[in-house]
């Protein structure tokens, strides 16, 4: 590497400044870490691309300070339904809990998502955002990363930080550079994507046309807008796809856009791959970078923001500390596996959207409608109860025996509606203090755990909440206590829970938990989740 112009110090360098990397950049902000993110472009995307933001993710929002100003540009709170040929409706997606505290679906444009994270950014004066920055090169040693950007003028700035995160997209030119692989396999499949301005179509959900003559999908937007897939066939080039006859005669067979101005058309091929390594001593891959799924079950931007959430607290960790191989590593050990399931639920929703004949076509549609006539199988499918769930089978949780087979360890929390003792109510998240915390799941919280312990766990790392379920009411004391208003902690699922404590990560995963009478046990893991 040469000699640069001039050089900047930072903790953390981000690569790339879309949705994954600002939101990365803008939970190291909160955090205090000296975050430094570049982007080649001189901007934001212009045009929409990622267009659904699901409930986990917006407890991201919520986590970076960000889920008003989210839910302000958002659709909340839509689904789909799965159309026949026909235009029968053989099966619907229609979630209405709210386990995480948010809609499961959102919809959104891309261009005011970004422009939300990056004005965030405005918060922290520990954090810099510096457009129109291109990677050159980059170096690491035991001790820092060091990478030259080229600017709008030519000249040459160094970064040096303790660690780099690559969020610069499916072409990642740091996982070249890395020489890691990305596993997995490309569509021979084609899809014109069309955005509209304005749409006069005000069905407010998703509709998927299972056709073998022509799949097509069509997404709502907020404020009127939406937008149609349509699946290509091999004679149909590029150049015919996107002209206007073409698009026009395809909006007016899929129903009543014939003639709606036009934002961008498009042809896509997807992916489904991961890299085969995640981390390259002090650098990371994440979002595109690390993972590229097909966009049918809409998560490709949503597991970008995972890996964000995960990796924003352990970076925090271990800056100017000597934290364990296994302390990072675990980011690509619980993170994978649940990208690689999203990526097969993607496949496994194209292969119901695109029937190959006529035949298999009504065999689906048969099938759904068998399952329909039982409720809990439709209720399954309808409460999207099919999502792979964010959970973690590895990495930092610890599972006892006792623990049994359907513990809560490894799982995200549900986030309730809770109730203070002023009876003001919150969001779980909103009374929870930053950083691992232990929470006591007991009528009587304040009778389990004694104010000298308390102060010993706060002391360590995590101070101590407690929560009633819904029918006891909140109380002041040596700790707060809150109220289960929603009662996401009456699900029988939690019934084995009441009197113990639950130890939580940063980013609201359990880690670990105790019956209320061995709650000192959790104190050895307090130490492994803030070292």
């Amino acid at each position: 590497m040469g000699d640069p112009a001039a050089s900047l110090e930072a903790e953390i360098l981000i690569v790339g400044a879309g949705p994954t990397g600002l939101t990365l950049a803008n939970l190291l902000g909160k955090s205090g870490m000296h975050t430094v993110v570049v982007e080649r472009n001189p901007g934001t995307v212009d045009e929409p691309r990622a267009v659904s933001i699901d409930d986990e993710s917006m407890r991201t929002m919520q986590a970076a300070g960000l889920d008003v100003a989210v839910e302000a540009i958002v659709a909340r709170g839509y689904g789909s339904r799965y159309l026949g040929p026909n235009g029968d409706c053989f099966a619907l997606v229609d979630p209405v809990s709210k386990t995480f505290g948010f809609d499961k679906r959102n919809a959104f444009q891309q261009p005011e998502l970004e422009q939300v994270l990056l004005d965030g950014l405005a918060r922290f004066d520990n954090v810099s955002c510096l457009l129109g920055h291109e990677l050159v090169e980059f170096s690491q040693s035991e001790n820092q990363v060091s990478a030259d950007m080229r600017r709008d003028d030519g000249s040459i700035l160094r970064v040096n930080a303790d660690h780099m995160v690559a969020c610069d997209g499916a072409r990642s030119e740091i996982r070249k550079i890395l020489g890691i692989e990305l596993v997995g396999s490309t569509f021979a499949e084609r899809w014109l994507i069309v955005d509209l301005f304005q749409t006069t179509n005000r069905f407010r959900h998703t509709e998927v046309s299972c056709n073998p003559r022509r799949p097509n999908i069509s997404l709502p937007g907020p404020g009127g807008i939406r937008r149609y897939e349509f699946l290509l066939r091999a004679e149909e080039d590029e150049g015919l796809a996107t002209s206007e006859e073409f698009v026009r005669g395809l909006l007016r067979e899929a129903g009543q856009d014939g003639d709606a101005p036009i934002r961008r058309k498009r042809v896509y091929t997807f992916h489904a791959r991961v890299a085969e390594r995640w981390r390259a001593g002090r650098v990371f891959l994440a979002g595109d970078a690390a993972h590229l799924s097909p966009p049918f079950a809409g998560q490709g931007m949503n597991s970008g923001l995972r890996d964000a959430h995960n990796l924003s607290w352990k970076l925090s960790a271990a800056v100017g500390r000597d934290v364990s191989e296994e302390f990072l590593d675990s980011y690509e050990v619980e993170r994978k596996p649940h990208a690689l399931a999203m990526i097969q639920l993607a496949l496994t929703m194209g292969r119901i959207m695109m029937p190959t004949s006529v035949l298999q076509g009504a065999f689906v549609r048969g099938a759904f409608r068998l399952m329909g006539l039982v409720p809990r199988v439709r209720d399954y499918f309808a409460q999207m109860r099919f999502k792979p769930p964010p959970r973690f089978e590895a990495g930092l949780i610890w599972t006892e025996a006792a623990d049994g087979k359907n513990t809560m360890v490894g799982r995200l929390l549900p986030q309730p509606v809770v109730e203070l003792p002023d009876r003001n109510q919150k969001l779980l998240d909103a009374v929870l203090p930053e950083g691992p915390v232990v929470l006591v799941f007991s009528e009587f919280p304040d009778r389990q755990m004694d104010r000298v312990l308390s102060d010993k766990f706060a002391a360590a790392g995590a101070p101590v909440i407690g929560i009633t379920p819904e029918w006891m009411n909140p109380v002041s004391g040596a700790f707060p206590v809150v109220r289960d208003v929603s009662r996401h902690f009456s699900d029988p699922s939690f019934a084995g829970y009441l009197d113990r404590a639950i130890l939580l990560r940063p980013d609201r995963y359990v880690s670990a938990t105790r019956p209320v009478a061995e709650v000192q046990g959790l104190l050895e893991y307090v130490s492994k989740l803030a070292p």
